[in-house]
């Protein structure tokens, strides 16, 4: 009996350990990852919960420094041809074994239709098993930013996905559900426990992650609770009252009362993404306009004007309370820009008229502006202030501002006349916006998904084409330079700026801030 009683008490002492030593993080910000399926949606926060979950080839540190991830090694075996030697003994999620079978699988699966990660998959090439622990990547040309692209394919288990039935990306765009809208099995640092769309996702540390042997989690965290809190307010209050550890996207108007506050800090950093507007340049007639018969935003005068309307001191100082840093630039870095590329267009609202006179609309025309709501910092409040600064200048518009869930899907379907968008992350390579975002549409690489204006500009194509297969460097830089010259000519899209992102937290956390936006959980602690 004694003996129960010794085993019982132990068995508490144990218990009682544990639940010291186990720290929970909870934390908020305005959205919500758009789904579990890492490959659907190429977004931030989404992305964010995926890298947590699944490993990549390679990763990058808190310094985006490029380190080795599921790939331990790797090596250019010709001008079109990368070998990657894989980790040994790595193993899922549900216990089953990693091997180059899961890689094939992966990069084929990235490069579906349905998937936001094919123009990034599909440049490094078709993946081929050399034997369980080696994959070789044949391209078709030769691809300077490699290795680039290998950090941006999350890796899933192909038995996993074949038994559940998910074996392509779901399709977003027209609301599928499908087993990975709400599941994942990786094999990364975080083990998803629960997703709940719109309310919250919970993911646990996980104790077999290969990372934690080379000191990959130096952080204290065991448990991390999300939850979406869409309202500015509310976000901030749950902060200051301790129901919520962190806040990412803490208001702008809060910053100065959060870092004056006794029990919170603000952590700020300028984040690598780039700000901007974009119009249909594609449709005879747009769909949101009171102009009929044709599209005005077809006329570079008409995108000029948008460009010189714009008052971007007044959004810097009033709008963004000085968290922005201005720019005519469209990469999401300005180390892949050049000084040439950051000048904006003036400010110049009587000009503005002038270009629209010209174009053949003395009076305007009325237009709608679509933006998401809880996606950029104050992305609603820019394009209201905008809107406000293009009626004046004679450009009547409308603000229709929606979830980010609503949001995404509705710019896929090319439904929109004038829609917000913003760009960046880890990379800082100019390749992984041009050919994207500034090239036209490609159905057969996925390369122009995300022009969204359909714009086609045979000159600037192939100056992207040119850069995207390059070896020399210098070349390849002048490329750029001339891409980026003449989308900046045409006005394709008009540039606001880079954000600068603050991070808010009770005094007891510490993070480590980085340029992509990443909250790297396996780096926090709690004291």
């Amino acid at each position: 009996m004694k003996r129960l009683i010794a085993a019982a008490a132990l068995g508490g002492l144990l218990l009682a350990a544990t639940a010291i030593h186990a720290k929970t993080l909870r934390w908020a910000s305005q959205g919500d990852p758009q789904t579990a399926d890492p490959f659907s949606q190429n977004e931030g926060l989404t992305n964010m919960f995926s890298q947590s979950v699944h490993d990549t080839l390679l990763m990058r540190d808190n310094s985006l420094a490029l380190v080795p991830g599921l790939a331990v090694s790797w090596q250019q075996v010709n001008a079109t041809t990368w070998r990657f030697n894989l980790r040994r003994g790595v193993k899922f999620h549900d216990g089953s074994p990693f091997t180059a079978d899961d890689i094939v699988f992966s990069y084929e699966r990235a490069s579906h239709p349905n998937s936001q990660l094919r123009q990034y998959a599909i440049p490094l090439g078709k993946p081929r098993k050399v034997d369980d622990f080696t994959v070789e990547f044949v391209q078709d040309k030769p691809n300077p930013v490699t290795l680039e692209h290998a950090t941006t394919i999350y890796i899933m288990s192909k038995a996993w996905a074949e038994k559940n039935k998910v074996a392509t990306p779901l399709d977003f765009k027209n609301k599928e559900e499908t087993f990975a809208s709400r599941n994942a099995n990786g094999t990364g640092a975080w083990i998803l426990v629960a997703r709940e769309p719109g309310v919250r996702s919970v993911v646990r540390r996980n104790p077999d992650w290969w990372g934690i042997k080379e000191g990959r989690a130096p952080g204290n965290v065991t448990e991390v609770i999300y939850t979406q809190v869409s309202a500015d307010a509310t976000r901030t209050a749950a902060l200051l009252s301790g129901q919520v550890d962190f806040v990412l996207d803490p208001p702008t108007q809060d910053v100065a009362r959060l870092e004056k506050d006794a029990g919170t800090k603000v952590v700020r950093g300028q984040e690598n993404r780039v700000v901007f507007f974009g119009f249909d340049q594609m449709r005879d007639e747009l769909l949101y306009s009171s102009v009929k018969g044709k599209n005005p935003f077809k006329d570079v005068r008409v995108r000029t004007a948008v460009y010189q309307a714009i008052d971007i001191e007044a959004l810097r100082s009033r709008t963004m309370r000085g968290s922005a840093l201005p720019t005519g630039g469209i990469t999401p870095s300005i180390l892949a820009s050049n000084p040439d590329a950051e000048k904006r267009l003036p400010f110049d609202p009587k000009r503005a008229r002038e270009l629209l006179t010209e174009a053949g609309y003395p009076n305007g025309f009325d237009i709608t502006l679509d933006c998401p709501n809880n996606r950029y910092v104050n992305d609603e409040e820019i394009c209201l202030a905008v809107a406000a600064m293009l009626t004046r200048a004679g450009i009547t518009t409308r603000v229709t501002a929606m979830p980010r869930a609503t949001y995404f899907p509705k710019l896929e379907k090319h439904d929109t006349s004038f829609y917000m968008l913003g760009w960046g992350g880890a990379i800082t390579d100019a390749q992984t916006t041009l050919d994207p975002v500034l090239r036209s549409f490609d159905k057969a690489t996925g390369k122009g998904s995300f022009n969204y204006g359909r714009y086609s500009n045979p000159k600037l194509d192939a100056l992207i084409d040119a850069a995207s297969v390059e070896p020399n460097a210098d070349k390849r830089r002048e490329q750029i330079r001339q891409a980026i010259a003449e989308h900046n000519a045409q006005v394709h899209h008009v540039p606001l700026h880079r954000q600068m992102i603050p991070w808010a937290m009770r005094r007891n956390i510490s993070v480590q801030h980085r340029a992509d936006n990443v909250l790297n959980f396996e780096s926090v602690k709690i004291e």
